[in-house]
């Protein structure tokens, strides 16, 4: 029986995938579960049109990340910490104030995908790497200030 998978199923395919498994299999355990549906041509045809769409919606989401780090890179974001002789920070700048910072500035990104090896304990201008999709990654300008 041609099944189209829901759900990863361990073993028999990955979601969206088309496949033939046995007739009982299909009937009494990947139907009731919720896990397949029968690949009508109807049901085919959707999941053709739905793999288009989402093709096309990661395409798009790329291409905003390219946007946003061309921004980026044009942009320096500034902070203010109070630091000891030679420049040396009391404490750390952390990728959870530089998030805060950019929003200050209207731009809305999650810590997370600020790659701060280590945090940045002095003043200055400090590239920091940002990931903004698994194929776009971009440098954002710190400048630490004295407070």
């Amino acid at each position: 029986m041609k099944v189209i998978f829901l759900q990863d199923v361990k073993g028999q395919g990955k979601k969206g995938q088309v496949k033939e498994v046995s007739e009982g299999y299909a009937q009494n355990f990947l139907l009731p579960k919720g896990l397949v549906k029968p690949a009508t041509q109807g049901n085919v045809k959707t999941l053709e049109n739905q793999s288009a769409a989402e093709l096309k919606r990661k395409q798009q989401e790329k291409e905003e990340a390219i946007e946003l780090g061309k921004k980026l890179e044009e942009m320096t974001v500034g902070l203010k910490a109070k630091s000891g002789e030679g420049g040396r920070l009391f404490g750390a700048i952390t990728s959870k104030q530089i998030a805060e910072a950019m929003q200050g500035l209207g731009v809305k990104i999650d810590k997370r995908k600020i790659e701060l090896n280590d945090p940045i304990r002095t003043l200055g201008v400090t590239q920091v790497t940002v990931k903004l999709h698994p194929e776009v990654k971009t440098t954002l300008k710190v400048q630490v200030t004295e407070e």
